[in-house]
């Protein structure tokens, strides 16, 4: 598969994770310096070049991200075998219009709404990526 193609397959496949359809993993540097990754929802992207997903501004991902942007995000399966891992930052976005754009029907559990205060949206903006796709889809590293 040409890059283009296997770009365009890894922004399908980010795209069908978003929302309540499936979860990724964020990993980022704690106080310490030490790594820590845990799953989250995808709330919104735009390919491979950013993810948004919403969180609490008290939560330890935006507080992370308030200490050390540089994180880094998994998506992975076996079936089919994919594992496309970005690199890059993370920004605190609690504009209205973007928390409103961001908002899904599943964040009601956590949050009263949009404009609940505590509600904000982590915008993963990508540096660089590999796509390992299987082997009839190529693989892919690059720089964004």
């Amino acid at each position: 598969m040409n890059p283009k193609a296997t770009m365009a397959k890894a922004a399908e496949i980010i795209a069908a994770a978003t929302g309540n359809r499936g979860y990724c993993t964020l990993a980022q540097l704690d106080g310490d310096g030490y790594p820590t990754a845990a799953t989250i929802s995808v709330s919104k992207a735009q390919g491979i070049e950013w993810i948004a997903f919403c969180s609490g501004l008290g939560s330890n991902w935006a507080k992370r991200a308030g200490q050390d942007a540089r994180a880094s995000v998994c998506f992975n399966s076996s079936d089919p075998l994919y594992n496309i891992t970005l690199v890059g930052d993370v920004e605190v976005l609690t504009d209205p219009a973007v928390k409103q754009e961001m908002w899904y029907e599943g964040m009601g559990w956590y949050f009263s709404g949009p404009e609940d205060p505590n509600f904000c949206v982590l915008r993963f903006n990508t540096r660089r990526y590999s796509l390992l796709l299987n082997e009839k889809e190529g693989n892919l590293r690059g720089m964004l």
